[in-house]
C-alpha cells in the first residue's frame, strides 16, 4: 500500500460538508440498492449467542469480543463480525418470498483486524440476503446481481457529485468480471493484493470471482470461511467458485478498493465439501449447519457492502478515520496528522 506521506491530498470537503455528504449516503444507497434487488430492511443484532455457529469466522482465524452474560448463567455473548449466516436463517424465519431479500444496518466489532487507512476495529455495512431457487445458483444469475449493485454505486456517485460540485465522477459506466486463477494466470509473480491492484488500475471496476478455493499455485487467493459463501462448486467457465469480490481503483491511494464481498450461498452438498476442505467437519454438528444439511433453511445469494468503505471512496477520502469515529494508535494518529488527515 502507498504510505500516507508519499500521497498528494486535497481533501475537497470540509467536516461539516463531510457529515451530510455521509447522511446522504447512508440514507439513499440502501434505498437505491432495495430497489435494484428487491429487499426490505430489518433489524439485526449486535450481539449473538457463542456457540451457535451464526457468527462468522471470516478468514477463520479472527477472534470476536466474548464476554460471559450474569442473568444467562455467565453463557458466552459475542458481538457479531457480519451477518452472513443470520441473515440466511432469518429468511427462514420470515419465510420471505423466492426472489425477495433482507438488507440490514449492520454494526461490528472485528478485534483482530489489521489497522491500515482502509480497516479499523469498527464495521459498519448494508448486510443484504435473498432468496434464491436452486436452478439459479449460476455464475450467470451472480454477475447479474453484481451489475444491480455496481448500478447502485454509479447512481449513488452521481446523486453526491450533483450535491457536492467539488467532487467528480469516477465510476466506468459498466464492471467487468475476471476469474481469480485468470488474474493468476496473467500476473503469476504477484501477490494477489498486487493482482488486483493491476486488474483495478487497467478496467477502473472489476469483479474478481472465485475466492476462498486453492488455485493452480496451490494457495487460494485470499481466505473465506466455509460456511456462507460457495467457493468450491464448478461454475459455467469451468473454473471454481460463485462468490467474489467487487473492486474499483481508488485513485486518492492508488490501489485497488473493495466495496462489496458477496457470492451464491453454499447448499448442503457444498457445506459438506468445504468443511471437508479445511478440515471442519466438526462444525456440521452447530445448530446453524445442521438445518442447512437438514435442507431448513433456502438457497440464497447476499454480501455486505461497507458503509464506511463507500463513503471514504464517493467522498475522495485517504483515511477510514476520516469517515466514521474510530480507536487509533497513538502513531497512527501521529502520521494521519502529518499528512493533513484530520480523523473523526
Amino acid at each position: 500500500m502507498t504510505a500516507l506521506s508519499e500521497l498528494t491530498y486535497k481533501n475537497s470537503l470540509n467536516r461539516r460538508q463531510t457529515e451530510k455528504a455521509i447522511d446522504i449516503i447512508k440514507t439513499q444507497f440502501p434505498r437505491i440498492l432495495s430497489e435494484k434487488l428487491n429487499l426490505f430492511k430489518v433489524s439485526c443484532p449486535l450481539v449473538i449467542m457463542d456457540g451457535t455457529g451464526i457468527n462468522d469466522d471470516l478468514n477463520g482465524i479472527e477472534r470476536p469480543v466474548r464476554f460471559p452474560i450474569k442473568n444467562q448463567a455467565d453463557a458466552s455473548g459475542v458481538v457479531v463480525q457480519s451477518l452472513a449466516k443470520w441473515k440466511r436463517w432469518q429468511l427462514a424465519e420470515m419465510e420471505v418470498e423466492l426472489e425477495e431479500g433482507i438488507i440490514t444496518d449492520m454494526r461490528a466489532l472485528r478485534p483482530d483486524e489489521d489497522y491500515s487507512p482502509i480497516h479499523s476495529l469498527y464495521v459498519d455495512q448494508w448486510d443484504w440476503e435473498k432468496r434464491i431457487d436452486p436452478s439459479m445458483r449460476k455464475l450467470a444469475y451472480l454477475k447479474e446481481t453484481v451489475r444491480s449493485i455496481y448500478q447502485a454505486f454509479v447512481e449513488m456517485e452521481a446523486i453526491v457529485c450533483e450535491r457536492f460540485p467539488e467532487l467528480s465522477p469516477k465510476l466506468p459506466a459498466d464492471i467487468s468480471f475476471i476469474e481469480s486463477e485468470t488474474l493468476l494466470q496473467r500476473y503469476p509473480s504477484l501477490s494477489p493484493k498486487e493482482r488486483e491492484d493491476h486488474i483495478a488500475r487497467e478496467l477502473r471496476a472489476v469483479f474478481v470471482i472465485g475466492i476462498g478455493g486453492k488455485l493452480s499455485n496451490g494457495e487460494s487467493h485470499d481466505g473465506r470461511a466455509p460456511d456462507y459463501d460457495d467457493w468450491s462448486s464448478e461454475n459455467e467457465e469451468g473454473f471454481h467458485g460463485l462468490n467474489g469480490d467487487l473492486l474499483v481503483w481508488n485513485d486518492v491511494l492508488q490501489r485497488s478498493f473493495e466495496l462489496s464481498s458477496m457470492g451464491i450461498r453454499v447448499d448442503a452438498e457444498a457445506l459438506t465439501h468445504q468443511l471437508k476442505l479445511t478440515g471442519e467437519e466438526d462444525r456440521s454438528r452447530l445448530f446453524f449447519h445442521q438445518k442447512l444439511l437438514n435442507m431448513e433453511l433456502p438457497q440464497s445469494v447476499g454480501g455486505g457492502i461497507g458503509q464506511s468503505r463507500t463513503c471514504m471512496y464517493l467522498l475522495r477520502k485517504r483515511h477510514i478515520g476520516e469517515v466514521q469515529c474510530g480507536i487509533w494508535p497513538v502513531e497512527e494518529q501521529k502520521k494521519c496528522k502529518e499528512a493533513g488527515i484530520a480523523l473523526m
